[in-house]
Order: structure tokens, then C-alpha cells, then sequence
């Protein structure tokens, strides 16, 4: 039997696939609820990073399933936002970073998973969009959190507002894609991932926190974080050690902790 999702390895990182090919990889409950256990495994794993990616060429995620949404009482629809909200933050606060590789379509649900990741890499065919309001509605699964924190008040206004949907070079232009790849996007992802994983990942993890929080604080505050985070990290091991080999011209052998 085809799982929804698929939870593999790929060397030292976790793979999250949506295989839904058929529904372009929309974002049914079942889905959803699959996709946190999924995190919730890679959560207790070694992998240095996680890498989420939709199965075949046309979408990453093309949202929510809306036959799903009808019909459902103000109970259920409360319970699903929240369900949504909580398994994309479980991706926020990963004890390491993630990458989505947004290989075509990322749309409402798609284009908050991608949101929800550390960064995101966007194929050349890829079309990023909130398309919500075409049906009366608002984004749910931390849309309207995190595309402004992405890309600034006015341009979240406007594709939120307007269903505006983005190709891949303006993503990129407006900081909303970190690369854009060609080619084997997997194998891209890979690379991009080893560009961070081979340092301490609880190191990673309190940059990850400090730059998280300058964004939910005033900048006197944000740099008190940063002072306790920063002291935080000088305890460590691989602090002791990233020093140690860069006074002794060495590459450091980082083993987080």
C-alpha cells in the first residue's frame, strides 16, 4: 500500500516525501496527522537535517483538499487549523534545521509547510501562492505568521489579498526562496544541506532560536537573547573544540554536545 507520506533516510538526512501525486500532494487531515508523526520521528533521529519534497514534477503541495473542507462544524474547523498550526511548528522548532525543496506547486497548506522549514529551495517551474480568499477563506496553517516575517507586510498583503501566486525567480528576488535549482532537485537539497550540517547542531539550533526571536521582540530584548544564547554556546563542548582547532589550523571534529 502507497503511504501519503513517506519517511526515509538519505545518507545523514531525513527525507519527508508527500506522495499524493495524483491530488497534486493537497494536504488532506489523514495527511496532516501522518505528516506529525513523521516529524515527531525525525524529532528523535540523528539526522543532521530534514528535507521535505513533493513526488512528482508538478507540485510540491497544492494545498489544502477542499472536497474535505465542507460541511464542518465551527468545532471541527477550529480543530483542523489547530492540528495544521501545530504540526507545521513542530517543523519550526526541529532540534535541526529543514529544507523544503519546492519542485512546482506550493499553494496554501503547500506554501505553509514550505514556510514552516528552515529554508526553501524552489525549482524553476515552481508557483508559490496563499490562494485562500478565491474561496471566502484565510490561511490557517500559520500563513499569515510567517509569509510577512518571509517577505515583508506589504508583499504578504498583496498575496494574500489579491491570491497572487509567485514564480520562482521572484520568490527568490523577494527572500522568500533561498536558491534556485535546476536539474536534480533532490540531489540539490542534499548539497544545500551540507552546507550546515557539518557543524554542531546544538549550535545551529540556538542561531536558529536567537534569529527566531529577534523577530517577535523589540531589538533591547532580542539582544539580551543573544547575549544569554550566545553564552549558552561558549559551554558547550564543540564550542571548546571549534576554537581549539582553529588555533591549532585544523578542521573541527564537532560531536554536539
Amino acid at each position: 500500500m502507497t503511504m501519503a507520506i513517506e519517511l526515509s533516510r538519505v545518507e545523514e538526512f531525513a527525507l519527508i516525501r508527500l506522495n499524493r501525486p495524483q491530488a497534486l500532494n493537497a494536504l488532506s487531515f489523514k495527511l496532516v496527522e501522518d505528516l506529525s508523526r513523521a516529524v515527531d520521528q525525525v524529532a528523535a533521529s540523528d539526522a543532521r537535517a530534514l528535507l521535505v519534497t513533493g513526488a512528482g514534477e508538478k507540485a510540491f503541495c497544492a494545498g489544502a483538499d477542499i472536497a474535505e473542507l465542507s460541511g464542518r462544524s465551527l468545532t471541527q474547523t477550529k480543530r483542523g487549523a489547530e492540528l495544521g498550526q501545530a504540526t507545521m511548528e513542530k517543523i519550526t522548532r526541529l532540534p535541526m534545521p529543514s529544507v523544503a525543496i519546492v519542485n512546482g506547486y506550493a499553494f496554501g497548506g503547500g506554501l505553509e509547510l514550505a514556510l514552516a522549514c528552515t529554508f526553501r529551495l524552489v525549482t524553476p517551474n515552481a508557483k508559490l501562492g496563499l490562494p485562500e480568499i478565491k474561496l471566502g477563506l484565510i490561511p490557517g496553517y500559520g500563513g499569515t505568521q510567517r509569509l510577512p516575517r518571509a517577505v515583508g507586510e506589504a508583499r504578504a498583503l498583496e498575496m494574500i489579498l489579491t491570491a497572487k501566486a509567485v514564480d520562482a525567480q521572484t520568490a527568490l528576488a523577494w527572500g522568500l526562496a533561498n536558491r534556485l535549482v535546476d536539474g536534480d532537485a533532490l540531489a540539490a537539497g542534499i548539497a544545500f544541506a551540507r552546507e550546515f550540517s557539518r557543524f554542531s547542531l546544538p549550535v545551529l539550533a540556538l542561531a536558529r532560536e536567537a534569529v527566531q526571536r529577534a523577530l517577535d521582540t523589540p531589538v533591547h530584548e532580542g539582544l539580551r537573547i543573544e547575549a544569554d544564547l550566545s553564552t549558552l554556546a561558549f559551554q558547550l563542548d564543540d564550542a571548546r573544540e571549534g576554537m581549539d582547532a582553529f588555533m591549532n589550523k585544523r578542521k573541527p571534529a564537532f560531536r554536539d554536545r
